[in-house]
């Protein structure tokens, strides 16, 4: 898609290039969305890919992920694999959610080259299965405010609606940090959709820390992410109870499935990811 309002795109080289981000422009990364339907109201494109900064790096207090970060790069993080600067721990089983992410959206491998994790973020759309997995494993998200200075964001906090987040106006995502704690967590992963390659339906994701303490997480069935806590890996009826509790309101309804048939097929998804977290040692 043409966007033939754009009357300038500019390469930001450095944090001070950013303030040009405001009414009337849009961060440029994957540009995946932005080009595939007009934006009437855009007259610039501001984009963060020329920063330089590196996809993932391997910290002390887990993994720090790049906004610029590309689908295809997020994916391939795998236990024990090296990636530009971070090399992955044996010992994160976390990561496990990555690839199964990006395969749970409707895109092919070309876009994974090309759309970026922070672009998934962003958008907030309740398919986001990226943002979904980062949700899964306690991700926080870092935040340049216009002003300077720079915010954390639990991302589980981050999405409101859909489309919709807690963002300012001006207000940049530099990275995604994710805790080692998650990272050693073991997980698991279910998807359905009502076509093979269709938009996904619901997504359920689970995390199950060294301590026993459980995290079930539903995305793409909801308007957005829902985390549901628990002391450790839930029976099914405090399962039933738990998704029970989530408001109507917030069961997605659009083409690619009704809110009742989102919110059953979410709890068979739901007792299975409980059921291996369960039998994984």
């Amino acid at each position: 898609m043409d966007l033939d309002t754009v009357r300038e795109v500019v390469l930001a080289r450095e944090r001070a290039d950013l303030a040009l981000v405001g009414p009337g422009s849009a961060v440029l990364a994957g540009g995946t969305f932005l080009y595939s339907e007009p934006h009437d109201h855009l007259d610039r494109l501001v984009d963060i890919t020329t920063l330089g900064w590196p996809s993932l790096t391997a910290t002390p207090a887990g993994l720090e992920i790049a906004a610029t970060c590309t689908l295809a790069e997020f994916a391939g993080a795998r236990p024990g694999r090296e990636l530009g600067t971070a090399t992955l721990r044996p010992d994160w089983p976390g990561t496990a959610l990555f690839a199964p992410a990006c395969r749970a959206l409707l895109a092919s491998h070309k876009i994974w080259r090309t759309a970026t994790v922070g672009g998934n973020v962003c958008l907030s759309l309740p398919a986001g299965a990226v943002l979904g997995a980062l949700v899964a494993l306690d991700a926080v998200a870092v935040v340049w405010p216009r002003g300077g200075g720079e915010r954390r964001i639990p991302l589980r906090e981050f999405v409101t609606g859909p489309g919709e987040n807690v963002l300012a106006t001006g207000a940049v995502v530099r990275s995604f940090l994710v805790p080692t704690a998650s990272l050693m967590a073991h997980a698991s992963f279910r998807k359905i959709a009502l076509a093979p390659l269709g938009r996904s339906g619901a997504v359920v994701m689970g995390r199950r820390m060294a301590d026993g303490r459980c995290a079930i997480t539903v995305t793409a069935a909801t308007e957005r992410p829902v985390v549901l806590d628990f002391d450790s890996v839930p029976k099914e009826f405090e399962l039933t109870d738990a998704l029970s509790e989530i408001e109507p309101s917030l069961w997605f309804d659009d083409p690619h499935g009704a809110p009742d048939w989102r919110r059953h097929v979410t709890g068979l998804l739901a007792a299975e990811v409980a059921a291996e977290l369960r039998a994984t040692p």
